[in-house]
């Protein structure tokens, strides 16, 4: 869970934008905002969310290797070459 500094009430926001901006980019931590005293939102700037994105996408395209691997949905080093030459043929 964040800190208590990392947290701001949704009224923070609407009087002080470019300062809780300014906080999350300077030190790339996400501020958890408030409503009515429960979290209702997260800002964070755009490089941590970007690199949290790809982390989370490479973490999304393991698994479909593992399910199929498991699967036995795979392909010899042979047959990978044999495809890959064959496409690398077709684009010229």
């Amino acid at each position: 869970m964040a800190s208590s500094r990392d947290i701001e009430p949704v009224t923070t926001l609407k009087a002080s934008p470019a300062e809780l901006i300014s906080r999350a980019r300077d030190r790339r931590a996400p501020i958890v905002i408030t409503q009515n005293g429960r979290a209702a939102a997260v800002l964070q700037d755009i490089e941590s969310y970007e690199r949290q994105r790809r982390a989370f996408l490479m973490l999304k395209l393991l698994a479909k290797g593992e399910t199929d691997h498991a699967a036995g949905r795979t392909l010899t080093d042979a047959e990978t070459r044999r495809r890959l030459r064959a496409r690398v043929r077709a684009r010229r």
